[in-house]
């Protein structure tokens, strides 16, 4: 029979585990992590990898699918263009991703950023596959960290360091090629720099954002710089999958002794949880801040579970409630109210995108102007209209009344080319015969065209004398 649990120890939660009782950076060591979890990561980085540098590359209709151009305001979402005129549409975008990424985490806890987070896929997958190689192990790097400045020493950190400098240099050109697209970065490539200095200077300057982020920052890009944990306190609950270690098992903790009946619980006090997780966190104690769920301290848990003949899953992917009370419930009326608001978001964003059009077409008479009799039985209003380009092509519209038989007269010489995302203005006359007026204000329904194929309709109101 097991002894009776003892209170947990609180005492973690009164200091940050990121810094030392002086205020200093602990630095971490983790232990090379190995097992079927990490198996299954390192399958899924591969993945992951393939997918971001090959999307850039990745086009429909002769545009990249993806493209985050935020300093030209651009955004192209999977084929969709979305200019200047439709702020709106991406601000209703990603608020549906908000509810989305809201809903995720209640469901799955930080699934996100211990798999698919760029900054752990790198930083966990990459880097430090980089530092186990040249490096060793956890032990092995904390002994050439204080050993003194040998060639061997200098040789090693030397050649981890290139390396990590020249791929973030390839990170860096991976990032703006979402921003600026492929095209425009070969440039660079094929052109003179003196001609692209601008942005060869972006890229030296995103290549020492994320040298300094995976050289040094590194773990504290999760636990300083990134809201999203401290956020997971809102989002989750008792039902959230989590990597959660089972306290109603493992508890009370004790070495194990041959020969001897062992009241205590499953956890052997071995501490390789800790030793292997990237932020040095006990997770143990619950959830905290740090943990990314990178699954780390599972393999290591089970590792030790086979050997000393146990069952796994000491720490394993689980809910609070199927720790405590054996049940295991997703779908909970908090789940259900995301899930319907986010299918509310998901309907209106599937209809505004349904009744988009590739135009937006303002016709408005002109301020203080007064309709014209003319001497051929026909009435004219002035108006001044304006067309914007919603395609990230260019545009040679036309716009035609439909309603009713008319003519319009462009002032000037009309020059209706629309460069991309771009906007025409200027003023015409609509002139109508009176026989097609029958009251002072009539109604007029306008189109605009690209070739014969309609992109809108519009409306504008036409002034004519009283009968």
């Amino acid at each position: 029979m097991k002894t009776a649990i003892t209170i947990p120890d609180d005492s973690f939660r009164d200091h940050f585990n990121e810094v030392s009782e002086r205020g200093k950076r602990n630095w971490f060591y983790p232990q090379k992590p190995k097992g079927n979890w990490h198996t299954r990561r390192v399958l899924f980085t591969i993945l992951i990898l393939t997918l971001l540098f090959a999307v850039p590359f990745v086009r429909f209709h002769d545009q990249p699918i993806l493209l985050f151009n935020v300093l030209e305001r651009k955004f192209i979402i999977f084929g969709m263009f979305i200019g200047p005129q439709d702020y709106w549409l991406f601000g209703l975008t990603m608020l549906s991703f908000m509810v989305f990424i809201v809903l995720f985490t209640t469901i799955f806890g930080r699934l996100w950023c211990g798999w698919a987070c760029p900054q752990t896929v790198f930083m966990e997958m990459v880097f430090r596959k980089i530092e186990y190689a040249i490096e060793g192990d956890a032990t092995k790097q904390k002994l050439l960290n204080k050993a003194p400045w040998t060639n061997e020493k200098i040789m090693k950190k030397g050649t981890k360091y290139a390396l990590f400098l020249l791929i973030s240099f390839v990170i860096a050109n991976l990032l703006l090629s979402y921003v600026l697209g492929v095209d425009e970065l070969s440039k660079i490539i094929h052109e003179p720099i003196a001609d692209h200095l601008p942005l060869f200077l972006g890229i030296l300057a995103f290549t020492a954002v994320f040298y300094f982020n995976f050289a040094w920052l590194r773990d504290q890009a999760c636990t300083v710089v990134c809201p999203y944990g401290r956020l997971q306190s809102v989002f989750i609950d008792r039902h959230t999958i989590t990597v959660a270690y089972d306290h109603e098992r493992g508890e009370p903790r004790g070495k194990i002794h041959k020969n001897q009946e062992r009241p205590e619980g499953d956890c052997v006090n071995c501490y390789q949880c800790v030793a292997v997780c990237p932020t040095g966190i006990d997770i143990r104690n619950g959830l905290q801040m740090e943990c990314v769920n990178c699954t780390a301290c599972i393999d290591a848990c089970d590792s030790i579970m086979d050997k000393v003949g146990f069952a796994p899953g000491l720490i394993r992917y689980t809910s609070e409630n199927a720790i405590v009370t054996k049940t295991n419930k997703l779908i909970t009326p908090r789940v259900i109210g995301y899930v319907a608001v986010l299918l509310l978001l998901w309907s209106a964003l599937g209809f505004v995108i349904a009744s988009r059009t590739d135009t937006e077409t303002s016709l408005l008479r002109a301020p203080g102007s007064q309709y014209i009799e003319n001497k051929d039985g026909t009435i004219s209003n002035l108006y001044t209209f304006k067309i914007f380009n919603k395609t990230n092509k260019a545009l040679m519209p036309t716009i035609k009344l439909e309603n009713v038989e008319g003519k319009m007269i462009f002032a000037g010489k009309p020059d209706l080319q629309l460069t991309a995302t771009g906007m025409v203005e200027g003023t015409l006359f609509i002139t109508i015969p009176k026989s097609e007026l029958r009251e002072r204000k009539t109604k007029l329904t306008l189109a605009t065209y690209r070739g014969s194929e309609k992109l809108e309709s519009f409306k504008t109101t036409f002034l004519a004398p009283e009968e």
